[in-house]
């Protein structure tokens, strides 16, 4: 079996490729987030690079509007499903990771209890205000001019198992946001809410017209439950670099080292490149699922082509003994009912220069990603998943 030196994995939140058979569970029949962009743009949706690694080869009902099945298939290629209790992007990445989180996180569909928005206020000395169901986008322009005029908290939440707090950061510094979000965390714990991520979204601006999130969101994460393959690569000293909003998620456990931001994320993941010539490089690039909160099919688009462009850069960098994996932890379709994630089936693309592709198997689940990453490096291990390496050497 072939180990491969540097594996780089590139986590795309949101990209879905189709229901997956339990998806009714969910209320989600019908969602395809993939097979909807490409038919929002009516096969003028560009993805070069994708297409080259055989995205538009992964088995699915029809095939993408303009995204064509490539001959001969120089990739490995697949689809992966979730066996998580919930569409939550803390489990999904944690499962990514060959831990499967059995407790279901709580949800707040009617906003959060009067209890905790009084110890909110009392410790901020601020008001809070929204308390609902919101994306990001649309809570900082209903509420942001409210927000920047009084000086209160914009609180609201998802349907993901998330406690957001909204201010501007000419009214609210960034240290006093992240100890108010620092205090939330401590609070949801001590009072056992299960409330899976508190999350800092600060915004810039001076009218809604201008209003925009920056890029010094920050997420405090519930304890991991178990361990995943993050801690077992350290325990062998195996060097990983995490990026992006995962190393938020996993609270920095396992990573030797962390790239935070949004704006300069991409040009550093590749400057690693340049640097990091063994271990996991392991990227979370979260634009596209805010864009789906939103339910802007237009702008997904628009960012995914943006992404696609910058994947071709990473493939350049590529030498033979490494092994990109570009996947997605959850789905969330943008042109589907109301604002959360959608079940569906994710995208798996195993590429390596001079490889000769194929299809994968039919079966993967999330964690075989982290099962096929810790095989990789000859780790034994008893966490969920099963490696497809044999599959791609």
């Amino acid at each position: 079996m072939r180990r491969f030196k540097r594996i780089i994995t590139i986590v795309l939140p949101s990209l879905g490729i189709g229901e997956t058979a339990d998806a009714a569970r969910f209320g989600d029949q019908g969602a395809d987030t993939l097979g909807h962009v490409c038919d929002y743009w009516q096969g003028s949706l560009k993805l070069p690079t994708l297409t080259k690694l055989g995205l538009g080869n992964i088995p699915r009902r029809s095939p993408l509007t303009g995204i064509l099945a490539v001959t001969p298939l120089q990739s490995h290629v697949g689809k992966m499903r979730s066996i998580s209790d919930d569409k939550d992007s803390l489990s999904t990445h944690w499962e990514l990771m060959a831990a499967v989180h059995q407790r279901t996180l709580a949800t707040f569909p009617n906003g959060f209890s009067s209890q905790l928005i009084k110890k909110i206020e009392k410790f901020s000395n601020r008001q809070v205000i929204l308390n609902r169901s919101a994306s990001e986008l649309t809570a900082i322009r209903l509420f942001g001019q409210q927000q920047l005029k009084e000086g209160d908290l914009i609180v609201y939440t998802s349907s993901d198992s998330v406690l957001q707090v909204s201010a501007n950061e000419m009214v609210v510094s960034l240290a006093e946001l992240y100890r108010i979000c620092r205090y939330i965390r401590f609070v949801a714990d001590e009072d056992q809410l299960n409330i899976g991520r508190v999350i800092a979204c600060p915004f810039i601006g001076k009218s809604p017209s201008n209003f925009k999130l920056t890029d010094k969101r920050r997420e405090f994460a519930i304890d991991l439950p178990a361990v995943t393959a993050l801690d077992v690569l350290k325990q062998h000293q195996i060097p990983v670099t995490g990026a992006g909003q995962l190393t938020d998620l996993f609270s920095g456990r396992g990573m030797t080292r962390q790239i935070h931001g949004q704006k300069a994320i991409l040009t550093k993941i590749l400057k690693t490149l340049e640097t990091q010539t063994f271990g996991l490089i392991i990227a979370d690039l979260g634009s596209l699922d805010e864009d789906a909160h939103a339910r802007d099919p237009y702008g997904y688009g628009k960012d995914l082509m943006q992404l696609d462009a910058w994947l071709n850069a990473v493939v350049q960098q590529l030498t033979p003994t490494d092994l990109l994996l570009i996947t997605a932890d959850h789905a969330n379709d943008p042109t589907f009912k109301g604002i959360g994630h959608t079940r569906e089936f994710v995208p798996l693309i195993a590429a390596s220069p001079n490889a000769i592709g194929g299809q994968l198997t039919q079966s993967l689940e999330l964690a075989d990603v982290g099962a096929t990453i810790l095989a990789n490096f000859g780790i034994d291990h008893q966490l969920p998943g099963k490696s497809f390496l044999n599959q791609i050497s």
